[in-house]
């Protein structure tokens, strides 16, 4: 466990969280359904208030580079009215450079710890889904390598390549997803807890959700163009050697 403490907001950050640090959490008031959900994984990101309490779920994707795939990571978060606490099995590793950046830096303690919890929610899924793009563009990377490779008449060494991308785009896509559901909540619901004046944050968020998207399904359209591509010409390849 680790905590960051402000005049205005505590955010404390659990890594692999055990049982008797989620039972002291207790002390801090937070509703038992709450706690519940912090602790039990969940298969869908989704976003629910109970009482005083907001409590999110949402997947991140992460990149496995020996097995060359994305995979989803759960956060859990719990925000009170002063505390934002965070829970996660797995290192996250962009949730971890913005806690210690925060941590060692006074003036970004108060640009992002001056307002409310409901501010600094807002900062962490921002940074959470801007870190999207660098990976879109290590995707978009590896389909102009394949595609300069088919046209070099490396074809049948690029029907793994392909299918390793595709893979890649896939589960990047199945993790993102879901999110959609929870921004578009955190953005038109009226959630106590969350100042009206934080609406237009999470609208941006939505929006910011829709760019990755799109850049996703691009991807998605060129490595189907590129495998149909592939398949064409190992095709000919083979029927000018049966001839």
């Amino acid at each position: 466990m680790r905590q960051i403490e402000t005049k205005n907001i505590t955010w404390i950050d659990f890594l692999e969280p055990s049982a008797d640090e989620v039972l002291a959490l207790k002390k801090m008031k937070i509703h038992p359904l709450a706690l519940e959900e912090f602790s039990t994984p969940s298969a869908r990101p989704k976003a629910s208030l109970y009482g005083n309490c907001l409590y999110l779920t949402v997947h991140i994707p992460l990149f496995d580079k020996l097995n060359r795939r994305t995979y989803p990571s759960e956060l859990d978060i719990v925000m009170t009215d002063t505390h934002l606490i965070t829970g996660h099995d797995q290192d996250i590793f962009q949730l971890r450079e913005f806690f210690t950046k925060l941590q060692r830096s006074k003036n970004l303690r108060e640009k992002y710890m001056s307002q409310s919890p409901g501010y600094l929610l807002y900062y962490i899924l921002e940074t959470l889904l801007e870190s999207c793009f660098p990976k879109i563009d290590h995707i978009n990377k590896n389909l102009d390598k394949i595609e300069e490779e088919i046209f070099k008449g490396n074809e049948r060494e690029m029907v793994h390549e392909i299918s390793f991308v595709k893979r890649d785009i896939l589960n990047f896509r199945r993790t993102l997803k879901p999110q959609k559901s929870v921004l578009e909540s955190l953005a038109r619901d009226n959630y106590p807890i969350l100042e009206p004046e934080l609406r237009p944050y999470f609208q941006d968020l939505v929006g910011t959700n829709i760019r990755v998207w799109s850049a996703l399904e691009n991807a998605k359209e060129t490595i189907e163009s590129l495998e149909d591509t592939n398949d064409a010409l190992l095709s000919n390849k083979l029927n000018y050697t049966m001839k």
